[in-house]
């Protein structure tokens, strides 16, 4: 599989400065690392918060099947 290579990245910042020019790009760079930072962020309080979900739905079944156990007989 073919990347980008050297050539590729060179050509990319050289039209990046002619695009934006070179009191832009630091602004344009620290834009893109605040929005990794946040996705970066957002998806680890995600996986965060699917795990303890899984761990209370068993709690709550785990008492349902208590209260089901201490029924009265019938």
């Amino acid at each position: 599989m073919m990347g980008i290579g050297t050539p590729g990245i060179i050509l990319l910042v050289i039209l990046a400065l002619l695009l934006f020019g070179p009191n832009k790009l630091p602004e344009l760079g620290r834009a893109v690392g605040r929005t990794f930072r946040e996705f970066k962020n957002g998806a680890r309080d995600i996986m965060e918060d699917s795990a303890p979900q899984k761990s209370e739905s068993k709690k709550i079944d785990n008492s349902q099947n208590e209260l089901e156990n201490k029924r009265l007989p019938e």
